[in-house]
């Protein structure tokens, strides 16, 4: 019989070691099924309990670089929205960009006026009858989970700015308060954003309908996943205001710009093109 390997999760809690995890995370990257039993082999080859779950993640991804592009940038998908630290900022844009994608139009960082204080929105999202405040609560650890901490305070100051609106005759109010965040919930502030009717989108939260799969839906992977661009290259898009691998597929002169030669640029364009094919104009 064999012995239970267990893993060690970012929280520093263990797990017994399951493929099937592995095994779904690949699939959401989009990587084909003989490539996926591949690199689970592989894997278990070198695997030994106590073995990290960073380490996984690492030895997958080296796996699927040497073997197909595309499915390695998804997978870093989650860790590369990290890297649009520290501030939160890019996370914002990157939101906004989301919904624009889906058919809003956006402000980031407008001061509404509520009853008791004024409040910074990090996304105003409107669309036709639909006017809606959202929060991008950026994290830069896996193991950072909302809690319901974080629901509380989001649903209190729509309440205070709908408070406030309820006063002025004439004011648009808005339908509903969103919280949007790169990492996990915890089970209590899944309860109470259900209880009050605060939405809520999280990594792995709504089924079918989360930050990955919204990511995916809408082609706004962000140019942090890009494996061809160095950490610092990054840093420099990030610091101008680009988030969207699109942004330099439809635009390469924003790689130019921050000193990449022609050719390292042709290889950056090439992977996000497959990634993120250039959007076609309007007919």
């Amino acid at each position: 019989m064999a012995i239970p390997i267990s893993v060690i999760k970012m929280t520093g809690e263990r797990e017994d070691w399951s493929p099937a995890k592995l095994e779904r995370s690949l699939r959401a990257a989009r990587a084909p099924e003989d490539l996926i039993r591949e690199i689970v082999v592989h894997l278990e080859k070198d695997l030994h309990d106590g073995m990290s779950t960073n380490d996984i993640y690492e030895h997958a991804l080296a796996l699927l670089k040497r073997y197909r592009g595309p499915a390695a940038a998804e997978y870093s998908l989650k860790k590369a929205i990290m890297q649009f630290g520290p501030t939160g900022f890019p996370f914002e844009r990157f939101v906004a960009h989301i919904l624009n994608a889906q058919g809003y139009r956006t402000k980031v960082g407008t001061i509404v006026q509520g009853a008791c204080v004024e409040h910074e929105v990090d996304v105003i999202a409107e669309k036709e009858d639909e006017r809606i405040l959202v929060e991008a609560k950026f994290h830069n650890s896996a193991a950072i989970k909302s809690d319901v901490k974080v629901t509380l305070y989001v649903h209190a100051r729509f309440e205070d700015i709908q408070n406030k609106l309820e006063s002025i005759e004439g004011e648009t109010k808005y339908n509903r308060a969103w919280l949007i965040t790169n990492t996990e919930f915890t089970s209590h502030a899944i309860q109470y954003a259900n209880c009050v009717g605060l939405g809520i989108t999280g990594w792995n939260y709504p089924k079918g309908r989360t930050l990955q799969d919204l990511i995916q839906a809408t082609q706004t992977h962000p140019l942090t996943c890009l494996t061809s661009l160095t950490d610092s290259q990054k840093n420099q898009l990030l610091a101008k205001g680009i988030v969207l691998c699109r942004s330099v597929v439809d635009d390469p002169s924003h790689l130019e710009r921050i000193g990449i030669n022609k050719a390292r640029i042709n290889a950056i364009v090439e992977e996000g093109a497959m990634l993120c094919p250039v959007a076609k104009p309007a007919s």
